[in-house]
């Protein structure tokens, strides 16, 4: 894979995107999700044990397969909120605390999704959430400033793919060896407690 850096650009994500508000005013959807750092979009009763939205779910927002939601809320995991696709579930609701945007046709979905799972864009959403940021748990960023951060994005659709694909890859090799080093811990801990009895 042969890059050129001219081919690349900063591009507001609201140049590359189109912030979604459609409610689920017609009840199309009675799946309540939520966002975790850790596992992405996640329906609420398997994440909390619990349904935490309400009955009247018509208000939220109503987030189709392939849709990106910006959590707000900060943890440990978590410093400037987590953005994340829905990949498991055709649709589902969200709180109207969420933002939620769709991409660009000639964005790909795999790439962005990529760069949200880096840090690179904490310092973009640190420059735009107001002072005294931090307010019962959430950030205090609109979503007009969320949107007007920076990604630095191939201009080729093609590129971007090949970028996504190539760290997938990269993720299936770690999760690969990531389980044999799992199994041989396992090995030797058998071998040490059979040695030592």
């Amino acid at each position: 894979m042969e890059l050129d850096a001219d081919d690349w650009e900063q591009r507001k994500l609201g140049e590359i995107s189109k912030r979604v508000t459609r409610k689920n005013s017609n009840l199309e959807s009675t799946l309540p999700l939520t966002i975790s750092a850790q596992y992405g979009l996640v329906d609420q009763i398997t994440f909390f044990n619990k349904q935490i939205a309400s009955k009247d779910m018509s208000g939220y927002y109503l987030i189709k397969k392939g849709e990106f939601a910006y959590n707000k809320s900060y943890s440990k995991d978590a410093p400037w909120g987590a953005v994340k696709r829905l990949d498991n579930y055709d649709k589902g609701v969200l709180s109207s605390l969420y933002i939620v945007f769709k991409l660009s046709s000639n964005i790909d979905s795999d790439f962005v999704a990529k760069y949200f799972e880096t840090s690179n864009w904490h310092s973009e959403v640190s420059k735009r959430a107001t002072e005294g940021a931090r307010d019962h748990g959430l950030l205090n960023i609109s979503a007009s400033d969320f949107l007007s951060i920076e990604i630095l994005i191939p201009n080729k659709t093609m590129e971007q793919k090949e970028i996504a694909q190539f760290l997938k890859l990269v993720d299936s090799t770690l999760s690969l060896h990531q389980r044999k080093l799992d199994h041989l811990k396992e090995l030797k801990k058998g071998l040490l407690q059979q040695m030592f009895v």
